[in-house]
């Protein structure tokens, strides 16, 4: 699946639940680099996990928000 955009903005984890403070830290992701993390854990399963879900999560992020448009 192609999807039209690839950069988007991030909030650091410890932000991003924390609904009363406005975020202070706003970073730019990329979906090709989440792409590749996920790609990456594929070529080499016994690799860790964690961080891979939130990678997973930016991408069906944008599939999703490309398909609701």
């Amino acid at each position: 699946m192609a999807l039209e955009r690839d950069y988007f903005w991030s909030v650091a984890g410890d932000e991003l639940y924390d609904v009363p403070n406005e975020p202070r830290t706003i970073t730019i992701g990329q979906l090709s680099e989440s792409w590749q993390h996920l790609e990456d854990l594929l070529a080499d399963p016994d690799g860790a996990v964690g961080h891979h879900l939130v990678w997973l999560a930016d991408v069906l992020r944008a599939i999703g928000q490309e398909n609701v448009q």
